[in-house]
C-alpha cells in the first residue's frame, strides 16, 4: 500500500487525537529540511557499497557536485541575495559530505560526526529562516502578505536598499500574470499600507524586463523646509552648462539642460511650465532665468502681458527685449518666426548642424557669433488668448534647429487654452501643484502619472514642489519629486549686476531678422538700467568709489538771469581757469579685496557686539571710507556672508539676521 498517496487518518476516539493532529499539522511546515537532511544519509549507505573507492565515481560525484552547487546559485537569482546564499551553501555542504561518504563510506573517520552535527545544523538554519518570515497571525510571509493584499500576489522582493528616509525594492512579477502596470494600479494601496503621503511611493519599470520593476518609498518630506539658493552653478559659463534649478528629494541637483548635445543623444528643449494659481511656478521660473542671465552665450526675450513687471522685474535689465504688454508681445513673436531662418542659414553657412557653444564665438571669417536665444513667454494663456491657440506651433516645430528654446509657461495647459500640436511640440514640461489629475495629464505622461508622480496631491500648498520631465533628466527622477530653490531679490540684482560685463548681446543676424519683421517694435525696445545696489532708484552708473551723480532738477537747467540752458548744446570755450580750492584728496585709497574682507568682517562683529540683530548693506555702505571698496562690491559681499551662513534672510527685504559666530575655548 503507498502510503505517501494516502490521506492521514487519525482515530477521533484516541485520547490524544486532538493533541497530536495539531502538532503535526503544525510541525509539517518545518518537516522538508529533516527529511532531506535523512535522506541523504540513508542514501549513501547503498551509493557507499556500489561506489566505494571507486576512482571513475569520485570524479563523477565531485563534477555532480559542483554542477549542483552552481545550478542552486544560478536558479536563485531571482530570489534574495540572503536565499541564494543560504540555498548554495546548503547544497555545497550536503553534497560534498554526499560525495566522501559514497567514497569512503558513512562510517569513516569524521563523517559520522559531521553528519550528526551539520544535517540538523542546517536543518535548523532552515527552520529559523522559515520561522523568522512567518506570519503568526495569517500563517505567510509578512511581505507576501501585503503584497497579496494589493493585488501583488505571486510577486517577489529580490533585492532592498534602504538609505537615509529612502527605501527602494525590486520586485520579480510573475511572469504573464502581472506586469509594471499592476504595481503602478496598487501604488495608492501600498502608500495606505506604509502609511506614507500618495505621492511617497513611486515605481520605476524595467526597461528590458516587463515582468520587474522597483519600487520606491519616502517616508518623510525633506523639502519641507526648502533650499537657499546656492549661487550661481556656473557663472560666467555657457548655456550648454546645465541650468541648477533646484533639489530632487534625495538633495540630487534638479537640472534643465537647453541647448541639444549630439554626444547625449540630448535634443534641444522646448519646455513647457504649468501649475495652479499659488504652486510656485512663477518663482521657479525666476529661478530658472536668474541662473540663465549668468551665463556668457545666451539672450532672453521674455513676455508677460498680463503681470507686465511684477514677475520679471527684477529681471528686466539681464533681458535684451522684454515685452509686457500684448502689443509688443504679438511684435516678439514675428521676430522669432523671422528669426529661425536667418540663424538655421547662419549655421549652414557655418558649418554647424545645430548651435553649440562654438557658435558663440568669433567665426573662421571674421563675422561676429551667435548666442543662443531663450524665448521665455510668462502667463502665455493671455497671449494664445488673444492672437490663436496655434500662435506657437510653428516655433516650437522649427526653432530647435535654429539655436532657440521656447518656453512657455501657463496654470492649465488644456486643450482649450492651447493647441495640442503645440503641446506635443513641447518635449519637456516642468509642472508643478495641480487642481487634479485630469489637470496634471495635460502636461504629464501617463507612465510618468503611473508610477507615482501626483502634483494634484500638492495643489497650491506647497509651492515650489515640482515634477521635472525633461531633456537630459534620467527617467528615474521624472516621477521623483523636487523643489526650486528660494530665490530672495536681493540675490537677483547681484547676478543681474554682477554678470553685466559679460552678458552676450543680441547678434547681428537675428537682430536685422527681428527689424525686418517688426521695424521700431525691435530697434526701439525698451532697455531697463541696472538696479542700485544701494536700495535708491537712481538709473546712473556709479564709480569704483560709489560716487553717484544725479540728474539736476529743472531749475538747475536755469542760468542766474532766469534763460533756459539746453543740456544737449556744446559748451563755449574755455577762456580762463580760476583755482577755487585744492584738490579733494579725502577720497579712500583702494583696499586690497582680502583686507576688505576682513574688515567688514570686524564691522560684523561690532554690529553683533553692540546688540544688533539684523543689519543690511546699507549698515555696511556707511562705513565705505573704512572699507575702500564700492557700495556694489559691499553689497556682494552681504550677499556672500548670506551664502556662507554668517548672515540668515528675514522677512523684510534688505535686512538679514545675524548668525552668532562660533565661539573658540
Amino acid at each position: 500500500m503507498n502510503q505517501a498517496a494516502q490521506p492521514l487518518q487519525l482515530d477521533p476516539n484516541a485520547h490524544t487525537g486532538g493533541v497530536g493532529e495539531y502538532l503535526l499539522h503544525r510541525a509539517k511546515p518545518y518537516l522538508p529540511p529533516w527529511l532531506l537532511a535523512g535522506g541523504v544519509g540513508i542514501f549513501s549507505l547503498p551509493a557507499s557499497a556500489y561506489w566505494h573507492q571507486s576512482a571513475a565515481a569520485g570524479v563523477g560525484l565531485t563534477l555532480a557536485s559542483v554542477g549542483l552547487t552552481a545550478a542552486t546559485w544560478w536558479a536563485g537569482k531571482p530570489t534574495s541575495q540572503q536565499r541564494r546564499l543560504h540555498s548554495a551553501v546548503t547544497v555545497a555542504a550536503g553534497t560534498t559530505w554526499f560525495t566522501a561518504a559514497a567514497l569512503a563510506g558513512p562510517a569513516a573517520g569524521p563523517l559520522p560526526s559531521l553528519f550528526l552535527i551539520g544535517a540538523p545544523t542546517l536543518a535548523a538554519t532552515w527552520n529559523v529562516r522559515q520561522l523568522l518570515r512567518v506570519n503568526p497571525e495569517g500563517g505567510g510571509s509578512a511581505d507576501k502578505g501585503l503584497l497579496e493584499k494589493v493585488g501583488l500576489a505571486k510577486t517577489m522582493v529580490t533585492g532592498a536598499s534602504v538609505v537615509p528616509n529612502k527605501a527602494t525594492f525590486d520586485l520579480q512579477l510573475p511572469a504573464g500574470e502581472l506586469t509594471a502596470d499592476d504595481v503602478a494600479k496598487a501604488l495608492p494601496k501600498l502608500a495606505g499600507a506604509f502609511r506614507v503621503a500618495k505621492n511617497a511611493v513611486r515605481m520605476t519599470p524595467d526597461a528590458d524586463d516587463s515582468s520587474r520593476a522597483t519600487l520606491t518609498v519616502v517616508p518623510r518630506d525633506l523639502l519641507k523646509s526648502g533650499a537657499e539658493h546656492p549661487g550661481p552653478s556656473h557663472p560666467g559659463g555657457s548655456i550648454a552648462d546645465p541650468i541648477v534649478v533646484g533639489i530632487y528629494e534625495d538633495g540630487t541637483p534638479m537640472v534643465l539642460w537647453f541647448p541639444g548635445d549630439p554626444a547625449e543623444h540630448r535634443n534641444a528643449m522646448h519646455l513647457l511650465m504649468m501649475g495652479m494659481t499659488g504652486s510656485g511656478k512663477s518663482e521657479s521660473g525666476i529661478t530658472a532665468l536668474a541662473e540663465i542671465i549668468t551665463r556668457r552665450d545666451v539672450i532672453v526675450f521674455a513676455s508677460d502681458p498680463a503681470k507686465a513687471e511684477q514677475t520679471l522685474g527684477p529681471l528686466l535689465p539681464a533681458i535684451d527685449w522684454a515685452a509686457l504688454d500684448m502689443e509688443s508681445t504679438k511684435a516678439m513673436i514675428e521676430a522669432i518666426k523671422a528669426a529661425i531662418p536667418a540663424r538655421t542659414s547662419w549655421l549652414a553657412k557655418h558649418g554647424y548642424k545645430q548651435w553649440e557653444p562654438a557658435c558663440a564665438k568669433t567665426q573662421a571669417d571674421g563675422s561676429p557669433g551667435m548666442p543662443y536665444l531663450v524665448a521665455w513667454f510668462e502667463e502665455a494663456a493671455k497671449t494664445i488668448r488673444e492672437t490663436d491657440d496655434d500662435v506657437f506651433t510653428g516655433i516650437a516645430q522649427e526653432a530647435r534647429s535654429a539655436g532657440i528654446s521656447l518656453v512657455i509657461s501657463l496654470q492649465r495647459a488644456s486643450g482649450a487654452q492651447m493647441s495640442t500640436d503645440t503641446r506635443a511640440s513641447l518635449g519637456s514640461s516642468w509642472v508643478h501643484g495641480c487642481r487634479d489629475e485630469r489637470d496634471a495629464g495635460f502636461a504629464l505622461a501617463d507612465e510618468v502619472l503611473d508610477a507615482g508622480a501626483a502634483p494634484h496631491a500638492w495643489k497650491d500648498k506647497k509651492p515650489g514642489y515640482s515634477y521635472l520631465v525633461a531633456n537630459g533628466v534620467p527617467e528615474t527622477f521624472w516621477a521623483t519629486p523636487g523643489r526650486s530653490f528660494l530665490t530672495p531679490a536681493d540675490y537677483l540684482d547681484w547676478a543681474v549686476t554682477e554678470f553685466a560685463d559679460l552678458r552676450a548681446t543680441c547678434d547681428p543676424v537675428t537682430a536685422k531678422a527681428a527689424a525686418g519683421a517688426v521695424g521700431n517694435a525691435f530697434l526701439q525696445r525698451t532697455r531697463h538700467p541696472l538696479p542700485d545696489t544701494r536700495g535708491g532708484n537712481a538709473e546712473q552708473d556709479e564709480d569704483e568709489y560709489g560716487a553717484l551723480y544725479t540728474d539736476a532738477d529743472e531749475e538747475d537747467a536755469l542760468d542766474v538771469e532766469g534763460e533756459w540752458i539746453d543740456p544737449e548744446a556744446e559748451l563755449p570755450p574755455v577762456r580762463a581757469v580760476v583755482e577755487i580750492a585744492p584738490p579733494d584728496d579725502r577720497r579712500p585709497a583702494k583696499v586690497d579685496p582680502a583686507e576688505a574682507r576682513e574688515i567688514m568682517a570686524d564691522l560684523l562683529a561690532e554690529f553683533e557686539d553692540e546688540g544688533r540683530d539684523s543689519v543690511g548693506p546699507k549698515d555696511f555702505m556707511d562705513h565705505c571710507d573704512r572699507i575702500g571698496r564700492s557700495r556694489s562690491w559691499i553689497s556682494t559681499q552681504v550677499k556672500e556672508m548670506l551664502l556662507t551662513g554668517r548672515l540668515a534672510e528675514t522677512h523684510e527685504a534688505g535686512r538679514y539676521r545675524i548668525v552668532p559666530a562660533p565661539r573658540t575655548a
